[in-house]
């Protein structure tokens, strides 16, 4: 027998021995997920380009 697999086996053996248990289970609560989004910036950008927009279309008001 090869040394060096016997070793791998005892070693895999004793971490299996000593490992625990592991248990998952689901919360009691909702998990709550808070996304602070910043759509200011956006829409302001979007609102220049239409009143841009809006200018250009209509120069002989403005």
């Amino acid at each position: 027998m090869d040394w060096n697999r016997l070793w791998a086996l005892l070693g895999s053996m004793a971490f299996l021995g000593t490992s625990g248990c592991i248990n998952v289970a689901a919360p009691e609560e909702p998990i709550v997920i808070e996304l602070n989004v910043n759509i200011e910036a956006r829409l302001l950008v979007e609102l220049a380009e239409d009143a841009s927009n809006t200018i250009d279309e209509n120069a002989d008001i403005f």
